[in-house]
C-alpha cells in the first residue's frame, strides 16, 4: 500500500509556479493576482481562505482578501462581482461558498467573469469541460486527475466508480474521468439512491468518494490492489485535540488501506491538492492561458 501524499505533491507544485512567476515577472510580465470574497465567519471557510493566502505567498502571487459580514445584502455583494470583474489587475477571483442563505449562490456564481472564474464553477466553464475545451476546472477535481497523474496511476480502461454527485465534485470529476485526455476510464456514479452501491464499488479499479459521511466506505466494499482517493472532510469531536475535533474521510482508512495499491489520507491528501489547483488556475488566468 502506498500514502499518496498530497502535501508533498502540493508543495511541489507551487515551488514550481513560484519559479515560473519568478521567470514572468523577471522578463517584465504581470504578477498574478488572485482576489478571494469572504462572508460571514464559517469556521471552514476562514480556514481556506487562509490557506489561500498563504499559497500566494508560495507562489510569488499578489493577494487580495474582502470581507464582508454575514448580513450583506444581494446586491451589494453582486456590485463587489462586478467590480472585480472590471478590475484589470485582478486576473482571477472566487467568492468563498457556502454563502448566507438570503443570497442566491447560483446567481453570484453566474455573475463572475467566466475568464476570471478560477473556481470553475461559471456553466461556461463547466459546459467547456464537459466537451473537452481549455477551460478552468474545479479545483478539487482537478487536484485529483493531477494526483493520479504524478502517482503514474494507470486510469486509462480501468473501472472508477465516484461515490457522491455534487456540482462541486462527483459531476466534474465524473466528466473527466470519462475523457480520453484526462481519465479515459469507465466511470459509475453512485449516490444516496443507487441500490447497487456496494457491488458497484467492491469491482471497481478505482473509488473517488466525495459522499460526505465519515468512514462510509468500509473494507468489504474494496477489492485487493484498488486505488482509493477520499475527498470527505467532516469535523467528528475528538477530546485529545486541542481544537475539539478531527477530520475524518469518507473512508474507513484504518481496514480500508491494507487492501489498497494506494489511498490518500485525511488530511493530507486531496485538500492540498485544491488550494494547489487554484494556484494553477490562477497561474492561467494570469498567463490568459484559456482566454484571451
Amino acid at each position: 500500500m502506498q500514502l499518496i501524499d498530497g502535501k508533498a505533491t502540493a508543495t511541489a507544485i507551487k515551488a514550481e509556479i513560484a519559479e515560473e512567476v519568478k521567470q514572468i515577472v523577471a522578463n517584465g510580465g504581470k504578477q498574478p493576482h488572485l482576489a478571494a470574497v469572504l462572508v460571514g465567519h464559517d469556521g471552514g471557510s476562514e480556514t481556506y481562505v487562509k490557506n489561500k493566502v498563504l499559497a500566494c505567498e508560495a507562489c510569488g502571487f499578489k493577494s487580495t482578501l474582502i470581507r464582508y459580514e454575514a448580513d450583506i445584502t444581494e446586491e451589494e455583494l453582486l456590485a463587489c462581482v462586478d467590480k472585480l470583474n472590471k478590475d484589470e489587475d485582478v486576473d482571477g477571483f472566487i467568492v468563498q461558498l457556502p454563502l448566507p442563505k438570503h443570497i442566491d449562490e447560483q446567481k453570484i456564481i453566474e455573475a463572475i467573469d467566466y475568464r476570471k472564474d478560477v473556481d470553475g464553477f461559471h456553466p461556461i466553464n463547466v459546459g467547456r469541460m464537459a466537451i473537452g475545451l481549455p477551460c478552468f476546472i474545479s479545483a478539487t477535481p482537478l487536484g485529483i486527475i493531477t494526483l493520479l497523474k504524478r502517482y503514474g496511476i494507470e486510469t486509462s480502461g480501468k473501472k472508477c466508480v465516484i461515490l457522491g454527485r455534487s456540482n462541486i465534485v462527483g459531476k466534474p470529476m465524473a466528466q473527466l474521468m470519462m475523457q480520453k485526455q484526462y481519465g479515459d476510464a469507465t466511470v459509475t456514479v453512485c449516490h444516496s439512491r443507487s441500490q447497487t452501491l456496494k457491488e458497484e464499488c467492491r469491482e471497481a479499479d478505482i473509488i473517488i468518494a466525495a459522499i460526505g459521511k465519515p468512514n462510509f466506505v468500509t473494507a468489504d466494499m474494496v477489492k485487493d490492489g484498488a486505488v482509493i482517493v477520499d475527498v470527505g472532510t467532516t469535523r467528528v469531536p475528538d477530546a485529545t485535540r486541542k481544537s475539539g475535533f478531527r477530520l475524518n474521510g469518507d473512508v474507513d482508512f484504518e481496514n480500508v488501506a491494507p487492501k489498497c495499491s494506494y489511498i490518500t489520507p485525511v488530511p493530507g491528501g486531496v485538500g492540498p491538492m485544491t488550494i494547489c489547483s487554484l494556484m494553477k488556475n490562477t497561474l492561467a488566468a494570469g498567463k490568459k492561458e484559456y482566454y484571451k
